[in-house]
């Protein structure tokens, strides 16, 4: 195993278990740094080595986002990846394997921060009624139900959603809040409505498999632990029946959550600790989702804009 590899094989273990990132957010950030390793192999005309790391050079750095850009990569897409190469070489930097003052002068690409696509009420309610008339058996109804419920109800993430243990939601003891665990490893707190604690108290009741505490909340027919895709062809499903845009999608309802609070009257910190976001420039984005449909209906409704 070269000195590169032993390297990398630290920084994973690092990743995992200083900084706590998720087995996702490691996998992530491996990907990145052996898609530049390897363009480093072409652009170098051999395998990179430690040393060749710390010879790199700004224009080394450029050419490789503007391979990426050739390739089609989104700005979003090349602003994470230069952000695992850095992290990478400040491990390197740390623990003495290489030093690279040339990554620190390259700027992230600009990117358009796109305006979240929530539904609107009756769209969220008619899917969420939806479920009732999807033609699965009555506990995977009530399952679907329920976790739609929890994501446009709490604001979830449905990987925050599809995570949680039956021992998460508590006995129904008044105690009407959820610590949901989200990105980062960063604990929050969001309170549960009636509704949906009725919803999942009616899943559980139905559900053939049963589970102890630290079993999923949501399984799937087999009684594993419900998959992510599982609930996303669910939505699409449900998106098609109802003839709702492509938007509609798990993440959607989270946006609505976050957009119907927002015209409700809620406040951005309020919202902010929600939602989890370590940034309120986050959360602000849905000011705009706000003002754009303000401007919608100005649009359409004005005798002058008409004209």
């Amino acid at each position: 195993m070269s000195d590169l590899d032993t390297a990398i094989r630290a920084w994973h273990g690092w990743l995992a278990a200083e900084r706590r990132a998720s087995h996702h957010t490691v996998a992530a950030y491996a990907r990145d740094l052996d898609a530049f390793l390897l363009f480093l192999t072409d652009h170098l005309g051999e395998a990179p080595a430690l040393g060749h790391l710390e010879g790199l050079r700004p224009a080394d750095f450029r050419a490789w986002m503007a391979n990426r850009l050739s390739e089609g990569f989104a700005r979003s897409s090349t602003a994470r990846a230069l952000s695992s190469v850095r992290n990478f070489l400040r491990h390197l930097d740390r623990h003495g394997h290489a030093h690279n003052a040339a990554v620190r002068t390259i700027r992230s690409p600009r990117q358009h921060q796109a305006i979240p696509r929530a539904l609107a009420m009756t769209e969220t309610a008619d899917l969420l009624s939806a479920t009732q008339n999807s033609g699965q058996s009555e506990w995977v109804i009530a399952r679907d139900t329920a976790v739609l419920l929890l994501l446009y109800g709490c604001g979830l993430r449905n990987s925050e959603a599809l995570s949680l243990n039956r021992g998460d939601i508590g006995s129904g003891d008044g105690t009407d809040v959820l610590r949901i665990t989200g990105k980062g490893n960063k604990q929050r707190e969001v309170p549960v409505l009636a509704v949906v604690r009725q919803a999942i108290a009616s899943y559980l009741a139905l559900t053939p498999h049963a589970g102890g505490p630290d079993d999923p909340l949501f399984v799937g027919i087999r009684g594993g632990r419900l998959g992510a895709r599982t609930v996303q062809k669910t939505v699409e499903r449900l998106r098609l029946t109802l003839g709702l845009p492509a938007s509609a999608t798990p993440h959607a309802l989270r946006h609505s959550f976050a957009t119907h609070l927002l015209a409700g009257g809620g406040d951005l910190r309020t919202i902010q600790e929600l939602l989890g976001h370590a940034s309120l420039s986050t959360t602000q984005r849905y000011t705009k989702v706000d003002a754009a449909q303000l401007m919608n209906v100005y649009r359409s409704a004005h005798p002058r804009a008409r004209g």
